[in-house]
């Protein structure tokens, strides 16, 4: 006993296509629901919702006219539609190319000067020196930090601050429990 294995989604939107561009016809969502599960095997329960997938992704042309929806795709407008795509990637390349060309410009101009000599290396030598003494000294005054006349201000005011709230407190659970 074998089971059938339905298709897939993917397969479904292609075998719809197929239809559109086999019969390059306007068709209504009734027609598509009777044609479709004879002559590609989609199932006329899943026929609107591929037909309105394949219109969200801009695939199949629908228009209202009176109460009736029309849906049609012709071959034509693939074509179009992967020209544009493909003119789009073409300008993006181009763009891409140019703007690496830029750089690479930028990088040999930049490099221009910089060509390594004694005097750089002893100048970029020095400066990193000067960049751990300066972390050096930044450590220390971090570490002599508590004793600077301001932070222990500001300690002591917060102490004060400590001090009236405990005595609020204290004050309060003792007039409770007079």
């Amino acid at each position: 006993m074998s089971k059938k294995k339905g298709l897939s989604a993917e397969e479904k939107r292609t075998r719809m296509m197929e239809i559109f561009f086999e019969t390059k016809d306007v068709f209504q969502l009734k027609d598509l629901e009777k044609i479709a599960p004879k002559e590609k095997g989609i199932t006329a329960m899943s026929v609107k919702e591929v037909l309105q997938s394949l219109v969200d992704d801009g695939m199949v042309d629908c228009e209202r006219i009176g109460t009736s929806n029309y849906y049609w795709a012709f071959p034509s407008k693939a074509l179009h539609a992967r020209t544009r795509k493909l003119e789009a990637l073409n300008s993006q390349l181009l763009e891409g190319s140019q703007k690496h060309a830029n750089l690479q410009k930028s990088i040999e101009k930049a490099r221009i000067g910089r060509q390594e000599t004694e005097e750089r290396a002893m100048l970029v030598k020095e400066l990193s020196s000067f960049r751990d003494q300066r972390d050096q000294l930044k450590a220390e005054v971090e570490k002599y930090r508590e004793c600077d006349p301001q932070v222990v201000e500001e300690i002591r005011q917060a102490n004060k601050v400590a001090k009236e709230a405990a005595n609020r407190w204290t004050g309060v659970f003792v007039s409770m429990f007079r």
